[in-house]
């Protein structure tokens, strides 16, 4: 709708929250006391429980025939339609007929069947709660524009009911996430989200200042060191289910703010955070009512236990035929598959980040059902223990499915002098030119030299957890309010 028009239909509902006034009517209300929600409403008339009930919701049409009006009524999991009849209102009738589409009401009256099969409210009174002073879009037609629908999630929440199955899906599935880990004996925790080092993962970090401290802080990246550091102080299992920020892309799937979950439990390896995610993600589908089999995008994806496990040189290997031993003898073969498909590197890129980027390039798009990609090159996995049969290769695991990357998973890296040795190599890394590096955190290291026992450690982008679940193909569609460009 053009801005002139916006503009005048505002001046008419100014001039009808003025009648209101008029009429010595308050057209914003304190409170008011429904009965329940409509689809509560709904069902308990058709159990047969209730005849009579108040409710409140928000006016989305509006039909006039004569000396009667009828209007729908929305609220946040429900319509029904209200009937104002003049020999039923009497008096405030003339009023009931001056309420528009988009004002917020309290209706009252007897529910009944129509000759249609509508179930319909005739109202014995009604209370304006709220005037609204600018059009709700036309219902048929809707926000078009992707962009106007995430600027003003409000509207498309209020007339576009898929984004409204998509926000209630996203509660209940974080409900069910709390209630896998609650069973599993996890203790969830807070942890800092302003930090001194951005640390726990190779990203760009957004920066404060801090005016009481004089000092340059962190929105956090990772939630990873501060949970560590609970499971060296003696906590057998812990995780996080909160918001980390990068300053980085946004696109379909990233978002510069974004819902992660880590778990850190003691005493186990990455083998066991493999169990955890196959039993996570059952345990959620089966709350939801999904079963073990979903459609996403037209196609099948099967979660049935056990998930495939692949080495990530198993993988480049299956999906393009060419072998990778990890040594520099190698590198020439590594950069003529990366020059094929054209991802830059450089003279100064590490080899293990080649390989990274080659098995991004050819083989990750191919996963369709849960894969487990196994055993990194070490040089990328600086949190992670080396694995215990090739000491080029890291213990560590990312889950993809239908090509994307959900999790990210170690045996935790528990010896704080090659923590340190470590983290030093990466702060070389990053002086010669290399920015996908980690940052040294000193007070991690020092942490960990008072113990930490052997832990497995994963961490979920509950968000594209969410768009599979809800068959979305971009992260704005689950996230409330997402950034936008």
């Amino acid at each position: 709708m053009l801005e002139t028009n916006i503009s005048e239909i505002r001046k008419q509902k100014m001039a009808k929250l003025k009648y209101w006034r008029d009429l010595n009517i308050n057209p914003y209300s304190y409170s008011y006391d429904p009965d329940g929600s409509i689809s509560d409403i709904l069902k308990r008339y058709k159990e047969g429980s209730i005849e009579t009930a108040s409710i409140a919701g928000r006016i989305m049409a509006v039909r006039e025939h004569g000396k009667s009006c009828f209007m729908d009524l929305a609220d946040w999991d429900g319509v029904i339609q209200i009937y104002g009849k003049i020999d039923e209102l009497n008096s405030s009738y003339e009023s009931f007929k001056n309420l528009e589409v988009g004002d917020i009401i309290g209706v009252r009256g007897r529910i009944f069947t129509t000759k249609r099969g509508e179930v319909t409210v005739l109202l014995s009174t009604f209370e304006l709660l709220s005037k609204s002073l600018l059009p709700i879009p036309e219902k048929y037609h809707g926000l078009k524009d992707v962009e106007v629908r995430y600027r003003k999630r409000y509207l498309d929440l209020i007339i576009n009911p898929d984004a409204r199955r998509i926000a209630i899906k996203r509660i209940m599935i974080i409900r069910a996430i709390r209630r896998f880990f609650e069973s599993r004996g996890y203790l969830e925790v807070e942890t800092p989200v302003l930090e001194r080092i951005a640390s726990g993962a190779s990203a760009k970090p957004f920066t404060t200042h801090s005016n009481a401290l004089d000092q340059d802080l962190y929105l956090r990246i990772a939630l990873e060191l501060s949970l560590k550091k609970l499971i060296i102080a003696g906590f057998p299992k812990v995780y996080e289910l909160s918001k980390v920020f990068r300053n980085e892309d946004i696109d379909t799937r990233h978002n510069p703010e974004f819902t992660m979950l880590e778990a850190y439990e003691a005493y186990t390896d990455y083998s066991g955070m493999m169990k955890l995610s196959e039993d996570l993600f059952q345990s959620v589908l089966s709350d939801l009512g999904m079963g073990n089999r979903i459609n996403y995008q037209n196609r099948e994806i099967d979660f049935t236990a056990p998930w495939r496990r692949l080495s990530m040189l198993d993988a480049i290997k299956e999906y393009d035929g060419v072998e990778i031993e990890l040594d520099e003898s190698c590198r020439e073969t590594v950069a003529k598959k990366l020059g094929e498909h054209s991802i830059p590197f450089s003279n100064k890129t590490p080899l293990g980040k080649m390989v990274v980027d080659l098995f991004e390039a050819v083989a990750q798009p191919e996963l369709r059902n849960p894969t487990f990609i196994t055993d990194f090159p070490k040089e990328v996995s600086p949190l992670t223990k080396v694995h215990r049969s090739n000491n080029k290769l890291a213990e560590r695991f990312e889950l993809y499915i239908n090509g994307m990357e959900f999790a990210n998973a170690y045996s935790e890296l528990s010896d704080p002098v090659e923590q340190k040795e470590r983290f030093t190599e990466q702060a070389r890394q990053k002086i010669a030119g290399v920015e996908d590096t980690y940052a040294i955190d000193n007070d991690f290291i020092e942490a960990m030299e008072y113990g930490m026992p052997p832990t497995g450690g994963i961490g979920f982008g509950i968000d594209r957890m969410i768009m599979l679940l809800t068959d979305t193909t971009s992260i704005k569609e689950v996230i409330l309010f997402p950034q936008m460009k």
